[in-house]
């Protein structure tokens, strides 16, 4: 398990295979906010805490299966 605590702005949001999806914005709530310059559509897109896998240097990894948001950085 990782420490939500650990996550902060601009550490980058890969798949369980280092693939880009994005760049943390901020933490709101219980989701990953990922900056708009890193999505196709312009929108900020989001990703729920629970599906990080862990967090490790300056990136965070989310767990295999995890659903990617339209737009975001690997669509």
């Amino acid at each position: 398990m990782f420490e939500k605590l650990r996550i902060h702005e601009h550490m980058e949001v890969t798949t369980e295979s280092g693939q880009h999806v994005g760049t943390v914005d901020e933490i709101k709530d219980d989701k990953i906010k990922l900056t708009r310059t890193d999505s196709s559509d312009g929108a900020h897109h989001y990703v729920a805490l629970d599906n990080v896998e862990k967090v490790d240097d300056n990136r965070v990894y989310l767990k295999q299966g995890t659903p990617i948001p339209m737009g975001a950085g690997v669509n």
